[in-house]
């Protein structure tokens, strides 16, 4: 079975996280979320890139320049409940919409983003991450 970063490329992992962040940008139920980033979302885009391109198979691009990829301490200092979550996953999956992803990969992906989401969310519920601390570092339970 192929990774989602042979299924997608470098270059379509880069557009997704783009379109993540238009959807967050543009969506009106992700305006907590997108109050929380800078005006300029292309820095965090990229770093978002660099993490799923090693997180979906490809090369540790994240892990070479910040030496880790613990998610959780970069957004500890936010409110990041269920509803954080879910707009999240809303954004995540509007950009899978607008990339056109396949529905494979789509399923490929359902499951273990949305564990990442819930090892990242701080607030209403104890941290997935604290039950098994590899959801964030490779992407898989």
């Amino acid at each position: 079975m192929q990774t989602p970063f042979q299924r997608l490329g470098e270059d379509k992992i880069r557009e997704l996280c783009d379109a993540f962040y238009h959807a967050m940008d543009t969506l009106p139920e992700a305006a907590g979320i997108r109050a929380m980033h800078a005006k300029d979302l292309g820095p965090i885009s990229n770093t978002l890139a660099e993490y799923l391109i090693g997180w979906m198979g490809g090369p540790p691009l994240y892990h070479d320049k910040k030496g880790t990829v613990c998610l959780t301490d970069p957004h500890a200092p936010y409110h990041i409940g269920p509803k954080e979550t879910g707009q999240w996953l809303l954004c995540f999956d509007a950009a899978l919409k607008a990339i056109n992803a396949s529905d494979d990969v789509k399923a490929m992906l359902h499951g273990p983003i949305r564990q990442v989401a819930a090892a990242v969310q701080n607030r209403d519920h104890s941290n997935a991450a604290e039950k098994d601390p590899n959801i964030i570092a490779v992407g898989r339970t």
